[in-house]
């Protein structure tokens, strides 16, 4: 039987306050496990509020 994810709730003002901050230079997972939702909602929700990685991050990435 498959495990059941735990499921956080509703995204709080000081959980997008920290995502906001965290999401331009630093990993998603690392973002996910700090805030303790899934990686999936996390990049969901930073989606949504239009927030991207920052061009300098993506460059140490190797991306452009």
């Amino acid at each position: 039987m498959a495990k059941k994810k735990a499921v956080k709730g509703a995204w709080t003002k000081a959980d997008i306050a920290k995502l906001k901050k965290l999401f331009p230079s630093t990993p998603t997972a690392k973002i996910a496990k700090a805030l303790g939702r899934g990686l999936d909602a996390t990049k969901k929700k930073a989606s949504r509020i239009g927030l991207a990685k920052a061009k300098k991050y993506l460059k140490t990435l190797g991306r452009s």
